[in-house]
């Protein structure tokens, strides 16, 4: 049965949007660990990493390794990690930042730029699909919908339980 069609369950609405969110996540690929749901060979925190500071240098914003881990909602661990791994992959510059000796600020390498711009291009053609494919006359208030769920994830994003 399609998610927007299971009735809601006895349990009530925190069990269905539970199963809605679980359905979209399985569906969209966000469990594939080193693919993009929109096909990149890349793991998709790597890939959001890029966009951010893909984002950020056309904004001309200084982005530092605490910036990118609060924008991804990661841990200063894994993203310490991350920004190793795109160095190593000649993906980003990390560089000390002038007044604070601790901080890493990161710049995308012209090579971490391209890898940064195929995978935007590519995320926009998926999402230019699913658009297509969503009843014009439901749009808005899916739109509507997915921005408040956002706002009252956002609201919560302190109380996730950390490992």
């Amino acid at each position: 049965m399609p998610a927007a069609t299971k009735p809601i369950s006895p349990k009530g609405e925190a069990e269905h949007l539970r199963w809605l969110v679980q359905s979209f996540v399985r569906s969209f690929g966000l469990l594939v660990t080193k693919e993009t749901p929109c096909g990149q060979p890349i793991a998709p925190s790597y890939a959001h990493a890029l966009m951010v500071l893909l984002e950020r240098a056309r904004d001309r914003s200084d982005t530092s390794q605490a910036d990118l881990g609060s924008v991804l909602g990661i841990d200063k661990s894994n993203v310490t990690r991350l920004c190793s791994r795109m160095e190593a992959a000649d993906h980003v510059l990390q560089e000390r930042a002038p007044n604070d000796g601790r901080s890493r600020l990161l710049t995308l390498t012209p090579r971490g730029t391209r890898m940064a711009e195929r995978i935007e291009k590519a995320s926009h053609e998926r999402f230019a699909r699913i658009v297509a494919a969503l009843p014009t006359d439901n749009r808005s208030t899916i739109f509507a919908s997915l921005a408040a769920l956002n706002e009252a994830v956002e609201t919560l994003r302190d109380e996730r339980p950390r490992q």
